[in-house]
Formats: structure tokens, C-alpha cells, sequence
């Protein structure tokens, strides 16, 4: 039972995505669910995680009204900035079995410390409480510092940093980059998504993402390493059957057992799945 762990749709008639620019002129369009079914199943993938792709309601609503029995989980939005409405939002939303976590765009927030505002911890707070997971995007060294932080004070909060955390892929150095994610793999309640990669590599294959994903198993162990395809931000770099031959070839090293965790178990660990 694969999962994919990181999917978004987005449909621009319903739902508003700012980030969608001209530069994004390949995506900026309507993406649905019966797009990429299809794609899932030649890869082999049973289930998905659908993740929010805008800071609305209208974004998490149009999530939920996805009618696929592929869809095992659901990582939402809710305004962390106001632990009231935060909690009456996560209300709303537990009334669906697939909800299964939360996530901010935390990277398009002009203050790098958003992460560490006091309300903003105290909305997570509620979130530890219902058992739910947040998605991290860590996209700068502070972002990731800031995980470090949140996974101390909220031990009881599974933490999912998405994108590997963001190496920094073709650069002389691996470092803050690698510390960091060591550091996060010392907090057991912390998980790596191996999703965005593709785009990250610029579509060159695994050879250059091998190092990182290597570093990222080795830190964590592939119990805590889940795989995401990030489609459909992943076809500025190939098609979904070309995300899922580099993950495979990333992976070729690994044990069938080993295999499993990345491909399946982890995610049923970091989200709560029904296991398959």
C-alpha cells in the first residue's frame, strides 16, 4: 500500500493561490484529482496525502470535497495566529475521518521568526492536544531552527519537515543544512518528507539528490523518512512516472523492508493512516 505522502490540487475558479505567478507560468492553471489518478496508479501508489497549497478555508474545503477512496489523509489550514478561531477551525475540520494534520506556508511569511510567535505556538499546542501533525516548510536554516525549538516544547507534536528541509542541492557545502536536519532527527517526534525533490535537483536525476536523501536516512532512519511526490509543483521538473523513477533510484540501495518504511509506513506513522 504506497502512499504519497505530499500531493496539492488546486482549482483557481474556486480558491485563490497568490504565489502563482507569471514566473509559475506552467502550474498556474487547474489541477484535479482525476488528472493525476491515473499517474498514481501506473506508479504503483494506493494512497495519497492531499496537502494545503493556500493559507484559506476555501483551499482545506476544496481538499475535503475530494471524492476518491485514494485519499487516506488530509493536512490542512487553520489560523495559527489566533488560537481561538484556531481551535474552532480544528473543530470543523475533525468532523472529517481524513484530516490528519495542518501546515502554514511559513516560507512566504516575510518574518522569518513566524514560527516562533507565542501565538502561533500556543494554536500548536492545541494541535499536539488532538493528536494531529503540523508540516513544516523549511526552506531557510531559521525555519529549521525553529522546528528544532517547537519539537522541544511540544514534544507530544509530530513534526513533518516537508521538502527534505530544503538542501541546499548543488551548492560546495552541505552545511547549515545538514546539522540541522541531524539535530531534528535527535527529537523522536520529528519526521522527513522526501517530496519536492525533483525540483529541487532541477530535473537532473538522483545523482545529485543522493547525498542529502542518504544523509537524511542515515540521521533518521527510514522510519521516520516518508515519501512525497509533490505533484503538481513537481512537473516544472518531469512527469509524475520521472519523480517516482528517481525516488525509486534513490531507494535502489535499500531493503525491502526499508523500502516499506519510506514507501508506506511512515507517513501511517507521522499522519495517524489507517495501516495498509
Amino acid at each position: 500500500m504506497t502512499v504519497d505522502a505530499h500531493l496539492h490540487l488546486w482549482d483557481l475558479e474556486r480558491v485563490a493561490y497568490p504565489w502563482l505567478t507569471d514566473a509559475l507560468a506552467p502550474i498556474d492553471r487547474t489541477f484535479a484529482f482525476a488528472e493525476v489518478q491515473p499517474q498514481l496508479e501506473r506508479a504503483g501508489v494506493d494512497r495519497v496525502v492531499l496537502v494545503q497549497a493556500a493559507n484559506s478555508v476555501e483551499d482545506t474545503a476544496a481538499m475535503f470535497a475530494v471524492s476518491s477512496p485514494m485519499v487516506a489523509g488530509v493536512v490542512a489550514w487553520v489560523d495559527l495566529l489566533d488560537p481561538a478561531t484556531a481551535s474552532r477551525q480544528l473543530d470543523g475540520w475533525s468532523g472529517h475521518r481524513s484530516f490528519v494534520g495542518v501546515r502554514h506556508l511559513i516560507h512566504d511569511e516575510p518574518d522569518p521568526d513566524w514560527l516562533g510567535r507565542q501565538e502561533v505556538r500556543s494554536s500548536l499546542g492545541l494541535l499536539a492536544a488532538r493528536d494531529q501533525a503540523f508540516d513544516v516548510i523549511g526552506v531557510l536554516p531559521r525555519h529549521l531552527e525553529h522546528a528544532v525549538a517547537l519539537a522541544d516544547e511540544l514534544p507530544s507534536l509530530r513534526l513533518v519537515v516537508d521538502h527534505l528541509g530544503t538542501p541546499p542541492v548543488g551548492t560546495p557545502s552541505a552545511e547549515p543544512w545538514a546539522s540541522l536536519l541531524s539535530d531534528l532527527a535527535r527529537r523522536p517526534n520529528v519526521f522527513v518528507k522526501l517530496s519536492g525533490l525533483t525540483t529541487l535537483g532541477g530535473g537532473s536525476g538522483a545523482a545529485r539528490l543522493r547525498p542529502y536523501v542518504e544523509h537524511a536516512l542515515d540521521v533518521f532512519g527510514p522510519s521516520r523518512v516518508l515519501y512525497g511526490g509533490d505533484w503538481p509543483v513537481s512537473t516544472l521538473a518531469g512527469s509524475y512516472a520521472e519523480t517516482w523513477t528517481v525516488m525509486e533510484e534513490l531507494l535502489a540501495g535499500a531493503s525491502a523492508s526499508e523500502r516499506a518504511e519510506v514507501l508506506t509506513h511512515s507517513a501511517e506513522r507521522a499522519y495517524r493512516l489507517p495501516t495498509g
